[in-house]
């Protein structure tokens, strides 16, 4: 039998299983207080990350400056010095282009040279003609005379070749008044560049004497009258001989013809002009 006291002694301690000891009750109050701990440092280090990243967040953060992409870069062009080496230069694109599109862009500022143009080489109609007033020989010789004198004289033997070979034109009276018609068709007057007399001179040298000039002679082929002509060309200047248009005029009913004159004595010239 236990005494009062000791009943009472033991209704005041906590009635403890005898299957739960001392030490597992210690590790499950220890793990418990770890998980309390751990949950709590792990709430603890989430809000602290959380300020960490609001903080650097509100912090101004310099702009990262943008990769610069140059389009400039070189490339090898080999060329040959005077010497005869390889040299390489590096050309920048940029400007390689721009040099194309100078080559492609006309310069307007450039004059090309004049081109000599040399003249058609078409033989005139009328030296393959045929004509009794006029031997074949000589048409070289009239071409010649209207292709090289100048404006006036063109105009005056281009006119009279055309009256007496392509019209065979017949004029009133004698020579003076068929050459008096040949000026006036061709649009000249005449200029008095020597003047002698028939039979006392002076003459005219044969370097007075131009194409297309009308000139006054002593016909020495014709007893020696005097007579009129227009001068076409040289067939022998030494001899004196020349290409002469002769119009014998009067009753005859002739067109003018070309024919070969002695002209040792010129003593009048006149000469076309404008």
């Amino acid at each position: 039998m236990l005494s009062l006291p000791t009943i009472a002694l033991h209704r005041a301690q906590p009635i403890v299983p005898t299957s739960v000891r001392p030490t597992t009750l210690t590790k499950a109050f220890a793990s418990l207080l770890l998980i309390m701990l751990g949950a709590g440092a792990s709430h603890v280090h989430a809000d602290s990350m959380s300020a960490l990243i609001a903080q650097k967040s509100a912090q101004f953060e310099p702009a990262v400056p943008s990769a610069k992409v140059s389009t400039r870069s070189t490339i090898q062009r080999v060329r040959r010095n005077q010497a005869g080496h390889i040299n390489h230069a590096h050309i920048n694109p940029a400007s390689h282009a721009q040099a194309n599109f100078n080559k492609a862009t006309p310069n307007t500022t450039y004059r090309y040279p004049k081109v000599h143009r040399q003249p058609s080489a078409i033989s005139p109609a009328f030296l393959s003609g045929s004509y009794d007033n006029v031997d074949s020989e000589y048409l070289p010789l009239l071409s010649n005379a209207e292709s090289q004198s100048s404006t006036a004289a063109r105009e005056v033997i281009s006119t009279a070749r055309k009256m007496a070979l392509n019209e065979r034109a017949i004029i009133q009276g004698g020579c003076w008044d068929y050459l008096d018609a040949v000026f006036k068709r061709a649009g000249v007057t005449r200029d008095t560049v020597h003047k002698g007399a028939y039979r006392q001179g002076p003459y005219a040298h044969s370097s007075d004497i131009e194409v297309g000039d009308w000139l006054y002679y002593i016909n020495h082929g014709y007893n020696g009258v005097e007579h009129s002509g227009l001068f076409v060309g040289w067939v022998d200047e030494t001899a004196r001989q020349a290409l002469m248009l002769s119009y014998a005029g009067e009753n005859r009913r002739e067109p003018a013809r070309y024919r070969v004159y002695d002209l040792s004595n010129v003593y009048q010239i006149m000469r076309p002009t404008f």
